[in-house]
């Protein structure tokens, strides 16, 4: 299996439900910004609403970081709108909810689950030039906490802004980083 890491996204033009309308988004949209394309199985499910809600209540945090949050399922635009119009955990999220009724940016993105016809949880972080700095993949039965997402989104902004620097584990905004070296070798 090849890695995705530091490829470009995809090429892609998908329908949207965004802010009460619908929308195109394309792969041009998406960058000059840092990115979050959130993956989950489909709509009217039971953990996808609890996942989309937190990722909601995180999303003016991201915004003011200079992230736009895209998620995608295999439903359609226009279920995203039913689900929006129907749940009122769902009426919480301003981030563009992404149709991807054929699979194709799932296939792309390597999360299409191909027996199921829905994609599998996956969590994609892209810099402002496109390319994906991180890739979380999971099975659909284990949901995702937004303030992991949210550190790692800020451990990839730090470490594209400060070269030759690195976050450890369980690295936060303002902690300590590290520079590389041979003095560091058998010190840590």
């Amino acid at each position: 299996m090849e890695t995705i890491i530091n490829t470009r996204i995809p090429e892609f033009s998908v329908q949207a439900f965004h802010n009460g309308k619908f929308e195109t988004v394309t792969d041009k949209d998406v960058l000059g910004k840092w990115a979050v394309f959130f993956f989950y199985p489909a709509d009217f499910t039971f953990v996808c609403p609890t996942e989309l809600v937190d990722l909601a209540e995180k999303y003016d945090k991201l915004k003011s970081m200079g992230v736009e949050v895209y998620s995608v399922s295999t439903d359609s635009h226009f279920v995203h709108k039913a689900w929006h119009d129907t749940s009122d955990s769902i009426r919480k999220i301003n981030y563009p909810m992404l149709a991807d009724p054929t699979g194709l940016l799932s296939r792309a993105f390597g999360v299409m689950d191909e027996a199921a016809g829905m994609a599998y949880r996956g969590t994609f972080v892209c810099d402002p030039e496109g390319l994906i700095k991180l890739v979380e993949i999971q099975d659909n039965s284990i949901g995702r906490n937004a303030d992991e997402l949210l550190r790692k989104v800020e451990a990839a902004q730090f470490v594209a802004s400060h070269p030759g620097e690195v976050c450890p584990a369980k690295w936060k905004e303002g902690a300590a980083t590290l520079k590389p070296s041979i003095d560091l070798v058998g010190k840590i």
